[in-house]
């Protein structure tokens, strides 16, 4: 596994764990959904639902590969072990990027705009630096805009153990001032 990768596997799984006690549950993927939908209130429930079931795919892919002691809970050694396995979490990875990115695309031209980009990765909990810098490597339209296949894709990138290089990587670091 390439260091890039285990750098976004330490800040997905603190971001994961939305109430901040140390390991994830159901209940922290609620909570970031609920977030992230609060951030797109202009966003049809369409979406907002497919948003929210892509969270819960997500979680019980996680819960059923990991959470061998059936208490609900997912560490982060356990997380780290298994989680970049692109063969035990395709499907729920491709669901996730799918229903996360498309949530943003509120008039379904295929774009997002910038505000809602920022909104939705605030909701996941990134650093608004990371997030514009991320927006940016994505070479946003003249409106501001960037194609959500384009997101959708690095989504799915972000969470490959043998990616590097890549503008995903930009949420990890501190972004040139």
């Amino acid at each position: 596994m390439r260091n890039e990768a285990i750098n976004r596997v330490k800040l997905v799984f603190t971001l994961f764990d939305a109430d901040g006690n140390g390991v994830l549950e159901s209940s922290d993927f609620d909570l970031m959904s609920s977030r992230v939908a609060a951030a797109v209130p202009e966003a049809d429930e369409a979406r907002k639902q497919a948003m929210r079931a892509s969270f819960r795919r997500y979680w019980n892919t996680l819960a059923g590969e990991l959470d061998t002691n059936d208490d609900g809970r997912i560490t982060y050694d356990d997380f780290q072990a298994c989680v970049l396995s692109p063969e035990r979490f395709s499907g729920a990875t491709d669901e996730f990027a799918a229903g996360f990115a498309r949530l943003g695309d509120l008039d379904s031209s295929g774009t997002v705009s910038r505000p809602v980009f920022v909104g939705m990765m605030r909701g996941v909990g990134f650093d608004l630096p990371n997030i514009h810098a991320l927006f940016d490597a994505f070479a946003p339209d003249d409106d501001d805009r960037v194609r959500v296949d384009v997101w959708e894709s690095e989504i799915k990138n972000f969470y490959a153990p043998d990616k590097g290089g890549i503008p995903a990587d930009l949420l990890t670091t501190s972004p040139a001032a």
